[in-house]
Parts: C-alpha cells; structure tokens; sequence
C-alpha cells in the first residue's frame, strides 16, 4: 500500500511564508524550533540504521495469512477509514472550486420588456405615453483579473488543505492497520493463555486424583487433598474470563473489519499460534519521519495553508480589477431580434478599492498571522511527538525481547521444579506444599511468557506505527 502526498518541502514552505508574511518569518528564522538528533538515542544490534526505515505492508513480515486478511478487509469496509476518504473527496472539491476562480463566469438571458410611463408626468401632456416593448436575449460575462496573486494564493491555500486531508487519510490507515494487527495478537494471546490454563488444568487434575488415592491409601492427609482442588479451582476459575476477553476480541476485529460478530467468529474463533515476534526493523533516522509520518505531513500542509491564508489577508489590502461584459441583440418586433442592426454590446473593466472598512481587514491578517504561527507550533509538536513516540518504541520493542529470554529460561526452570516436587511427593520426600507452589509458578510463568510475547509484538506494531506504518510519502 503506498500513498504519495504531495509535499512543501522545508526550502519552498519557508520561502511562502517570507513572501507572504515578511513581518512574522524572517528569512534568517528557521521554521522548526530545533534540529532533528542525526540519530536514535538507543539503536541495539537489532535495529539496521537504513534510511526509509517504513516497510511498505510491514503486516505481511508476520507470514500470518488470517492477518492478511484481515487487514484487507478493514481497509476496504472500515466506517472511520471511508469516513476519512470523504474528507478528502471534499477538500479535492473544494480545492477545484478555488481553481474555477480562474475563469470567467459566463451567463446567458433572454426576455421581454414592457414599459408604459404616465402622460400625467410629462409638461403640457394629458394623455398617456404610449408602451414601449421590446425583445432582448445575449450573453453576460464577468471576470476578475487577478493581478496581485489573490486567486492564485486562494488555490494555494485549498490544495494544502486537500494535500492535508490525504495525509489525514494516509495517518487513519496506519492507525487502522496498527490497530488491527494489535487486536488480532491480542485474541491469539489470550487463546493462547486460555489453552495454558485448561493444560494445567488436566495436569492439576492429576494431582488432585493422586493426592485421593495417597489419602485413600493412608499415604497422605485430607489437606493434601484440599491443597490440590485448590489449585485446580483457582486455575480453572480464570477460565470464563479467558473467554469472555477472547469474544470481546473477536467482537473488536468485527467492527474495525466491518463484519458483525457472528461473522467475525467463524473467521477468528479457531486457535492459532502468535506470529513470529523476532524481527530486524530499518529504524532509519530521526529525519525519515518527515517523509513516513502522515501526521507530519499533514501538519505541514495545514502551515502551508495557514501561510497561504496569511497571504490572502494581505491581498485583501490591495485593489481589485473586474472586467464585465455583454454582447446580445434586442428588438421591438421578434423576427428582427437577429438582424444585423439588432446587436448590441458593453465592455465595463472597473478598478475598486477599500480604502477604510473599520480596520476590518487589518484584524484579519492579524488574525491569519497567529493561525500561522499557531500551525509553526503545532507542526514543530509533531515532529517532537514523533521522535519520542520512536524513540520509545524501540526501547520497548528490545526490552520485550530482553524479558522474553529470560521469561524463557524462567519457565524452564519451573517444569523442572514441578517435575522434582511431584516426584519427591510421591516418594513422600515433601509436602503437597511444595506441589501446589510449584503448579502454580509453572501457570504463572507460562502465562506470563505469553504475555511477554503478545508485548513484544504490540510493541513491533507501534515502532512500526510510529516509524509511518509503511506509507509511503513522497513529493
């Protein structure tokens, strides 16, 4: 999926906003508050430092088929992403309005006329004058030259706010795809968790049958029977919640895919196994993200449009020319509405200039120029928010692989420690104590390694969110 934005780049965004508004942006003044870091403050071996560090459908690195579709389906049926593609057909419209202003408006009329003015106002008439009537038809035209750029930045102005709306759509099918692949891992993770829970379960039972056949042979005391339906129950009360969690999962997939629950269970309902969570990423460097990132871009563009806004304010100071013509015929009897001597036309051009309106328009450019700098701020806050929301995912992403390894070992250690305790209770070498704390530290570590790996994948899934979730933007 790749979705070119037209861009400003940085040299032609900063000479717009001197042209137009010489008193706010110095020419000397840079447009972001600070330069971007030449790098990441924390780039581990597991990062390759590649320029366009995006992945164009980084989702398919998964090699998860389901996820495939899934993601297909979203784009193609979900509400807010149609809802964000409608904004964009209308900033395109109005931006092909602002363009029509280019051309003249042409009109065409046709009519009859009939006067009858009163003798009774006329010196030395009695009698009425008698009626004048007549036929006209012909063509009317206006046209505003635009000699000062007025029409010209207005256009500006449209097209950055259109190329704004495509990087508004660009960011709602990253935050879409994002949020679909973390809710998908999400389901897998707690059916996952609840296939660990019912395993345990089995095994739990077992101890429970072998702590009632000890206490039948007088190998064992009632508490040891009772410590181990403890466990059982304890485990298996986790259950309903387990999959109560995993229908609200699937009910969240349904409504970002467009498809209602019934539908979305016979796709998600059948386990499957977390996607492989172990990957390299081209993190890139800190400057790549004001080409991947669609909210940069489109704060960009909203400066552009502010710039061009504060330039139209300016223009509003400065006179107008419009030229107005007619070109038609007009005559008393029908059939000579087209003859030769019936034609008539008029050429009006006309100069007009406020000179005083209250200080109206003096207001409004103040007004344009804070927007303006009010966009300057805004624009330099994303490229900040930007760099920490990465900087913060690949920190996360290494922890997570750091805390799955010795996760891994952890739950190692507890089979061994289970199988050691359950042996040395049969051999009467310890109590149904050191079983019970044992089954527990196993469910625990397991449940726990699962929830390592769905973290370390909804965190590969906002580093790549944050990196620009694989689109593409491009001047």
């Amino acid at each position: 999926m790749t979705t070119t934005i037209e861009r400003v780049t940085f040299t032609t965004l900063a000479a717009i906003i001197i042209l137009m508004t010489t008193t706010v942006v110095r020419a000397d003044e840079p447009l972001t508050a600070d330069s971007l870091p030449a790098a990441w403050t924390y780039t581990p071996e597991k990062f390759q430092e590649i320029p366009g560090g995006a992945d164009d459908r980084w989702w398919s690195r998964f090699s998860d088929p389901l996820l495939d579709s899934l993601i297909v389906l979203g784009v193609e049926r979900n509400y807010d992403l149609r809802i964000a593609h409608r904004r964009q057909e209308i900033a395109r419209a109005a931006m092909n309005q602002a363009r029509a202003a280019w051309y003249p408006t042409i009109g065409v009329s046709a009519g009859w006329t009939a006067t009858k003015e009163s003798g009774a106002t006329s010196r030395g008439a009695s009698t009425s004058i008698p009626t004048e009537s007549y036929f006209n038809a012909g063509l009317n035209a206006s046209w505003e030259i635009d000699i000062f750029g007025k029409v010209a930045a207005g256009v500006k102005e449209k097209k950055a706010q259109y190329n704004a709306s495509r990087a508004e759509y660009a960011g709602s099918m990253v935050s879409l795809t994002a949020q679909i692949a973390s809710t998908y891992f999400t389901l897998r993770s707690q059916q996952r968790l609840l296939q660990v829970a019912r395993a345990h379960c089995d095994s739990q039972m077992k101890i429970v049958n072998m702590a009632r056949a000890r206490f039948e042979a007088t190998l064992a005391s009632k508490l040891d029977v009772a410590e181990a339906w403890q466990t059982y129950y304890s485990t298996a009360a986790s259950i309903p919640m387990l999959e109560s969690s995993i229908q609200a999962a699937i009910n969240s997939l349904g409504i970002l895919v467009g498809e209602f629950p019934p539908e979305a269970a016979r796709m998600l309902a059948e386990p499957g196994p977390l996607p492989n969570w172990k990957t390299e990423i081209s993190a890139g460097v800190p400057a790549d993200l004001l080409r991947q990132r669609p909210d940069i871009v489109e704060a960009e563009m909203e400066l552009a449009a502010a710039a061009a806004s504060a330039g139209i304010a300016k223009k509003d100071f400065l006179p107008t020319l419009t030229i107005e013509g007619t070109v038609g015929t007009a005559s008393r009897r029908l059939g000579d509405l087209f003859s030769g001597h019936s034609f008539t036309w008029s050429v009006a051009p006309t100069l007009s200039w406020t000179l005083f309106d209250g200080f109206s328009r003096k207001y409004q450019l103040v007004s344009a120029r804070e927007q303006m700098q009010s966009s300057i701020d805004s624009y330099n806050l994303a490229i900040l928010n930007a760099v920490g929301e990465t900087e913060n995912a690949l920190a996360s992403y290494d922890a997570s692989l750091r805390h799955i390894e010795i996760v891994e070992k952890l739950c190692a250690q507890n089979e061994e420690a289970l199988d050691l305790a359950i042996k040395r209770y049969k051999d009467s070498l310890s109590p149904m104590t050191d079983v019970v704390n044992a089954q527990l530290n196993a469910l625990a570590g397991e449940s726990e390694l699962v929830q390592a790996q769905e973290s370390a994948l909804s965190s590969l899934v906002t580093l790549y969110e944050a990196l620009g979730g694989g689109v593409t933007l491009s001047e």
